[in-house]
């Protein structure tokens, strides 16, 4: 009987797991292995990937992959009598507590992922780095450093991570930071609610021989489940103390610096130097390749000598590779084959589950030896509201009405404080302009500083309250949530489930959204999720959407943002299938991914990743912006004379004299100023470039003037705005830095159209979808080059997402002008 023929509620036990290769060794890691049951919780929409629960955590595997898990009712698995707990061996390693030390410790943090583990670094070092409850929210390794009772630490927060086998990106990386960097102390921060699971990385960072404090995080939870854990003898049996931690509150802290003194110094009781005893046979096999290995001592030197013979009996190939260039290499290989060749055919089993079954039967001993767990909760509250956030009927009209009400509010809540800003910015605008004399230095520091950022900054309650958001579904795990609802729309478009959530994060910012591509296993998933998440609409746009919106589009304001939104996850979809058959045919990998309790972020991180994401836009404002906004008004203001401005000036000078007493005169005397600034606007510099690119931008219905603010907003999309706001300016009163007027207003000042409004309805809908494709901000591209390894990428990304964003804008405008 397989996995997948499961219904919904019913518990089994596993006896197989078929297949090769990554898949079998990572489902392996995350506990299916004989002997656990499993209950089928729910099928997502689309007959998509089914969610179960192991070792009293929620995963979602598609059914493809179930199909590889044989498994047993219940009532018929008969417990065997010996599970394989062996205990551990201790090595009987005298530690020298009396040699002097020095007084810096470097820390190195490992976990599993939502483990608390960033929470934890946040708190102890009082940065800010940003913390959400799904995988892959760290994908780099953070450093900070401060001192406490004495000691200088340096704290490295590395990649969340299931186990330290060469799978992911993410745990080559910790692995290799490990033996490479040997930070002197290892915490190792669990989940106390996990146990089973998180234990199973402890287990390989006793292998590598480390010094590991172990962090006993949501330690509150566990007491409120009526778990009751003796951690002192977990902690002597496994050599490393545990200490007792709730991170999101600071509670254990201390405790857990003052432990990692005692360890660091050697004065700790519970360390010691243990082998964990994975039975007589295992440890036979793993004892004759240590023998090998440690001939070469500059390898064992920095890496435990047990740790690689376990890793070359997983058939490690990132392992493999290392010690290939040593010259007993082919004996090291030929007795791993030796050893593989009698563990397979004695146990009949691959070495790699033969591996993973001893840690997961050592571990099991472990807590019930040390454990007392009462009769588990039929259904946990994270349960009852997945029934309704994750219903295969529901998941996505609520999918669907969380983003209205994100984008609804952005919309309502933010426009008070907008004219807040708006009128504030206006008042330090007319102060200046009544106090300083005329000359360029006012012209550039009203029309163009002031003007140009203003009309940016109006738009940062706007930013907040969409980070509001985000932060808030991240932290609850609803995001993992959506990658489990979305993974059949995106299987079916040449896309894995997991790329998802990098497409979720930038709609805050394409940069880390790339960076996040990490999480990604296979390197055409990865670098065809790069390529649709400029898709997504990055915060920067978002100033413009607003904009262009509120000025032409008064009716169902939320409905159409929702629209472009949408458009552009529709776009990624497409854009994916036809780069999927046509550049990468990607082979289908796993869709193993953790579905994380549902818990309620602090507040404290919520307003901490809001005011991160405030000093990104602020710093950008007083930097990228403000250059380019100098830029434009500079290109915008010179030359200040044309062929024609002596004949307009001897004009003007005529009118001024019948304006007091002549109303036509009056009104021929404004009517010629506003022509002779139009004539100098278009001679200008930046009018000079506006004239070349208009014959290819005017099928779009757009004016120079929007062309320019389009090629400007190529370092950041908010210089659109400031730019808008230097050169729309001359033909209406200036009441206000908001440009919604002024858009309205202007009209043609040039050709057949001269004369009439440059912005419509058609137009309007053109420029927000020319923005939402085209060409990626300089920081993306930048991102996008690292990630691939290669410009070859970015260089791509820029040139199709503009051809595109010309096509796609063009057809919106000839469709959009016959239809209204």
């Amino acid at each position: 009987m397989k996995l997948s023929d499961i219904k919904n509620n019913e518990t089994v036990v596993i006896t197989k797991v078929l297949g090769h290769g990554s898949f079998r060794k990572r489902i392996a890691e995350m506990g299916f292995i004989k002997g656990k049951q499993v209950k089928v919780i729910k099928t997502a929409p689309f007959n998509g990937p089914v969610e179960y629960k192991i070792l009293n955590y929620n995963i979602s595997l598609r059914r493809s992959e179930a199909e590889r898990i044989e498994v047993i009712p219940l009532e018929e698995f008969v417990t065997p009598p010996h599970e394989g707990f062996e205990g551990v061996i201790d090595r009987n390693i005298i530690i020298d507590s009396t040699s002097p030390r020095a007084k810096t410790i470097n820390v190195a943090l490992a976990g599993n992922p939502n483990s608390g583990k960033t929470t934890l670094y946040n708190q102890l070092s009082g940065s800010r780095e940003r913390v959400g409850n799904y995988s892959g929210v760290t994908v780099d390794i953070k450093k900070t450093t401060f001192t406490a009772y004495g000691y200088t630490f340096h704290f490295f927060d590395l990649p969340g991570t299931y186990s330290l086998t060469a799978y992911t990106a993410e745990e080559i990386y910790v692995r290799k930071f490990i033996y490479e960097e040997t930070p002197d102390v290892v915490i190792n921060v669990l989940d106390a609610t996990n146990l089973e699971r998180n234990l199973f990385l402890s287990t390989q960072l006793i292998d590598m021989d480390l010094r590991v404090v172990v962090a006993l995080n949501m330690f509150d939870e566990l007491s409120k489940q009526s778990q009751q854990l003796n951690f002192d003898k977990l902690g002597k049996l496994m050599g490393m103390p545990f200490v007792p931690t709730v991170s999101s509150r600071g509670e254990g802290l201390d405790d857990l610096l003052q432990k990692v003194i005692r360890v660091y110094e050697g004065t700790e009781p519970t360390t010691r130097h243990i082998h964990i005893n994975y039975g007589q046979e295992l440890e036979s096999s793993i004892n004759a390749i240590r023998d090998i290995i440690k001939v070469n001592k500059p390898i064992t030197d920095k890496i435990s000598s047990r740790f690689l013979a376990i890793k070359l009996l997983e058939k490690d190939q990132q392992v493999l590779e290392l010690m290939s260039g040593y010259p007993n290499f082919m004996e090291i290989a030929a007795v791993t084959h030796k050893e593989i060749k009698r563990m397979e055919s004695l146990l009949n089993e691959d070495s790699e589950t033969i591996v993973t079954d001893a840690k997961y039967a050592f571990i099991s001993g472990a807590l019930k030896e040390t454990m007392h767990t009462p009769k588990p909760v039929i259904t946990s509250m994270s349960d009852k509201i997945d029934r309704i956030l994750t219903h295969p009927k529901l998941a996505l009209p609520i999918f669907g009405l969380i983003l209205f009400v994100v984008f609804y509010t952005t919309f309502t809540l933010g426009a008070y404080p907008m004219g807040w800003i708006d009128k504030g910015v206006l008042w330090i605008s007319e102060g200046l302009r009544s106090i300083m004399a005329d000359g360029m230095l006012k012209d550039l520091l009203i029309d163009g500083i002031i003007s140009g950022t203003g009309s940016v900054l109006v738009f940062l309650p706007n930013i907040l309250i969409l980070f509001f958001f985000i932060s808030l579904l991240e932290g609850t795990g609803y995001m993992a949530r959506a990658s489990f609802i979305m993974d059949k729309v995106m299987h079916k478009f040449g896309l894995h489930g997991r790329s998802f959530i990098p497409m979720i994060m930038g709609f805050g910012c394409n940069v880390p959204a790339i960076l996040a591509t990490r999480t990604l296993r296979n390197r055409g998933d990865r670098l065809l999720t790069m390529l649709i998440v400029p898709f997504m609409s990055c915060s920067a746009r978002l100033p413009v959407y607003i904009l262009i919106i509120s000025a032409f589009f008064t009716k169902y304001q939320a409905l159409i943002l929702i629209g472009i939104y949408a458009f552009g996850i529709i776009l990624a979809f497409i854009t994916a299938q036809v780069f999927n058959k046509l550049m990468f045919k990607n082979k289908e990998t796993p869709f193993v991914m953790e579905l994380p309790t549902y818990r309620m972020p602090t507040m404290r991180n919520i307003l901490f990743n809001m005011w991160e994401k405030t000093k990104h836009y602020l710093k950008k404002i007083g930097t990228v912006i403000l250059v380019g906004v100098i830029i434009i008004w500079a290109l915008e203001y010179f030359p200040r004379t044309t062929e024609r401005t002596a004949g307009y000036e001897t004009t003007i000078e005529m009118l001024q004299v019948q304006a007091d007493t002549d109303a036509a005169a009056a009104q021929l005397l404004q009517q010629t100023e506003m022509e002779m600034e139009s004539d100098r606007l278009m001679n200008s510099y930046i009018g000079r470039i506006g004239k070349v690119m208009q014959p290819i931008m005017s099928p779009m219905g757009f004016d120079w003037k929007m062309s320019i603010a389009l090629l400007a907003g190529l370092p950041a999309k908010e210089i659109i705005i400031s730019t808008m706001g230097v050169l729309y300016q001359s033909n209406v009163d200036e009441s206000t830095v908001n440009l919604q007027e002024k858009l309205i207003n202007e009209v043609h000042d040039r050709g057949k159209l001269k004369g009439h409004k440059v912005f419509n309805t058609a137009s309007a809908l053109a420029f927000l979808v020319f923005i939402l494709v085209y060409f990626p901000c300089i920081g993306t591209v930048a991102a996008i080059n690292n990630e691939s390894g290669t410009w070859k990428w970015g260089a791509f990304s820029v040139a199709y997402t503009t051809s595109l964003a010309w096509v796609l804008a063009l057809i919106t405008y000839q469709i959009a002008i016959l239809i209204i």
